[in-house]
């Protein structure tokens, strides 16, 4: 829950115990027949019969894969393996990964999302960014360690940070679509934060790149972690004061400002409205939603 907001993927119950993960010994007290294995088709979530995560013992784990650390709970160790099969592989979101993680308890998707990032990071990052030597897997999966003696690098899992933005101008909200997107389909502007930016700078950038719309009074309003691969999702609210639109078609096929009764309507699930919505496990959704409310 943030801000008042439910949020996919993020809320697992797994406490990630970062003091067991620098403990060796403690970490290897864990991998005993107590502990669970979560079960991963490539990186998509294997479901058992009730649609919960299905979960194994270390015994099922690949002899050849590498066992990252997820947490504890109830006095158990929780693990995910980095499988040989993974390394090198690309793993886009598919129709059957949507299907399977629909099934899924929030609790449980905010559980998969996590070890989704970590094990995926894991899988891209056998080398080291400084010298090129092999690396290895370090205090329970949070690290790697590059094998070289005179480089000794130290690399951790990463969070690239994402701003996704509604822009208000007088009761209407901007949106646009992607040329991958479903046809009718309509989402809240997006783009990656760039090195030297602040969160409020990279939404008036990204919105004035893409759409041509000069924002303003950007204020926070929520986060979604989205483990594909591992970014963050920082949702966040502006307005504006001109509405004229200059797409940037490199980016987007449309743009358009949307009244509080369409985007309503597209809400209630209504394919035939003006735009089609974004579904709830998105932090667009999310924020259409509490646009509508404030």
């Amino acid at each position: 829950m943030t801000n008042g907001l439910q949020i996919a993927f993020a809320g697992a119950r797994i406490d990630r115990a970062d003091h067991i993960r620098a403990d060796p010994e403690a970490l290897a007290g864990l991998t005993n027949w107590r502990a669970r294995l979560l079960r991963l088709n490539g990186l998509s979530p294997e479901v058992d019969q009730d649609g919960n995560l299905a979960w194994g013992t270390l015994a099922d784990a690949d002899p050849a894969a590498e066992l990252v650390f997820l947490g504890v709970l109830d006095g158990r160790g929780y693990f995910a393996a980095v499988a040989p099969e993974l390394i090198g592989s690309v793993a886009p979101p598919n129709p059957a990964l949507w299907q399977a993680i629909g099934q899924l308890s929030p609790e449980d998707l905010a559980t998969y999302g996590g070890a989704r990032s970590l094990v995926d990071w894991h899988a891209r990052h056998r080398f080291c960014a400084r010298c090129g030597e092999a690396t290895v897997l370090n205090k329970g999966g949070w690290q790697r360690s590059c094998t070289s003696a005179t480089c000794k690098g130290e690399h951790f899992p990463r969070v690239d940070p994402v701003t996704i933005m509604l822009v208000e101008h007088e009761g209407r909200v901007l949106l646009g679509r992607q040329p991958r997107f479903a046809p009718g389909f309509f989402s809240a502007l997006a783009g990656f934060i760039e090195p030297g930016e602040s969160i409020e700078e990279a939404v008036k950038r990204e919105v004035f790149e893409e759409a041509g719309v000069i924002a303003r009074d950007v204020t926070y309003v929520a986060s979604q972690p989205w483990p594909f691969p591992s970014s963050l999702m920082i949702g966040c609210h502006a307005f504006a004061d001109d509405p004229a639109i200059t797409i940037d078609t490199t980016e987007l096929d449309d743009a358009r400002w949307f009244t509080r009764a369409e985007v309503a309507h597209a809400m209630s699930g209504a394919k035939d409205g003006a735009y089609i919505a974004p579904p709830a496990r998105a932090i667009a959704h999310r924020l259409m939603k509490w646009w509508l409310t404030r």
